[in-house]
């Protein structure tokens, strides 16, 4: 039997409780400091308990995972602790493509691969000197939207940027990407993509709350004006959306040209869940600023299943347990290679 393993964080407990619902065995590593809290929930059948998550790499995880048969689901926290040299290195079949999380992680592959899929795009901006109207700038990585921060001109970029150096948020060697700010309603669309039935599944679509840059929006204007202090775009947490039904054919072509550009570049292309984030303007036109080749935090609002979902599947499916009953049928028919990597 196949056991189910991923890190004890972002969205582990609808991951392993969707295991667990499909018949698997469930393992978490889990961070000492965490273990009271996972030990709430009965679903968990074992804890690999480390003081760093960068532990399962080391052969005594290696074995544990090996011994248990295990597939090691990916999430935004491996992304954000290891280098994708270390993710690489992982003898544990992962589940979908972990070559592809490299393309996540660095901002210039990931644009080309967005490019690639025809997504629309705000234009980066290839250094500070150029630029000419509102943007954002971004780390590399799964940072989880901390220490990004919004700039108008060169010297803006300067001020801030020093200003988050000294309070310890980013480094002072730490590469930053810029891109142009687009405005609209944020939208962030999560997909399916099955490569045992050759099918895309369009899953949902969250929004993201971010501390505090949402908190300005309840101080007075004079008294914003007044602060030095740079907002933060940390995600705190997510809540569901739901598309007007007229918008989802072009949902559906963006994740299904997302998906052939992905098994064009970076095989065997883009299996299992991913995000395609961006805003919709006033005219209802996307432009898609991220994409995340894994499962995302998000979903875990739809923990007893999406709206979308609801229209696939006649019963509950929150992405934890899809995920899971794609390795089930997989083991089943021995197709793991498949869906592994």
């Amino acid at each position: 039997m196949k056991s189910i393993a991923t890190l004890g964080s972002h969205c582990s407990l609808q991951v392993l409780k969707g295991a667990k619902d499909e018949g698997l065995k469930t393992l978490l590593v889990c961070e000492k400091k965490r273990e009271r809290l996972y030990k709430r929930f009965p679903f968990i059948d074992d804890l690999i308990m480390v003081d760093s998550f960068k532990e399962v790499l080391e052969q005594r995880c290696q074995s544990f995972l090996e011994q248990n048969n295990a597939v090691l689901i990916p999430h935004g926290t491996l992304i954000a602790q290891m280098s994708s040299d270390e993710i690489e290195s992982i003898r544990t079949p992962v589940f979908g493509n972990k070559w592809i999380l490299r393309w996540e992680s660095d901002r210039e592959m990931k644009e080309r691969l967005m490019r690639e899929a025809g997504l629309p795009m705000p234009e980066p901006v290839a250094e500070p000197g150029k630029i000419e109207r509102l943007s954002i700038v971004k780390r590399h990585g799964a940072a989880g939207g901390k220490g990004y921060f919004m700039v108008a001109s060169e010297d803006d970029y300067n001020i801030k940027r020093d200003q988050l150096i000294s309070e310890g948020i980013i480094s002072k060697d730490e590469t930053l990407y810029i891109q142009e700010y687009v405005a609209g309603v944020l939208a962030y669309l999560t997909f399916f993509y099955s490569p045992l039935k050759g099918e895309l599944e369009f899953y949902g679509v969250d929004q993201r709350h971010e501390s505090d840059i949402e908190g300005l929006s309840r101080i007075p204007a004079e008294q914003q004006l007044k602060s030095s202090r740079v907002p933060s775009f940390n995600v705190i947490g997510n809540s569901p959306l739901v598309l007007r039904e007229s918008l989802l054919d072009e949902v559906y072509a963006m994740g299904e040209k997302f998906v052939d550009a992905a098994k064009r570049i970076v095989a065997p292309g883009m299996n299992g869940p991913f995000c395609i984030e961006g805003v919709y303007d006033e005219n209802a036109k996307f432009t898609s600023f991220e994409f995340s080749a894994r499962i995302v935090a998000g979903s875990n609002i739809y923990m007893d299943g999406s709206p979308y979902y609801s229209l696939l599947f006649d019963e509950t499916m929150s992405m934890g347990k899809r995920i899971a009953r794609e390795i089930r049928l997989a083991s089943e028919s021995n197709q793991m290679d498949k869906i592994t990597t």
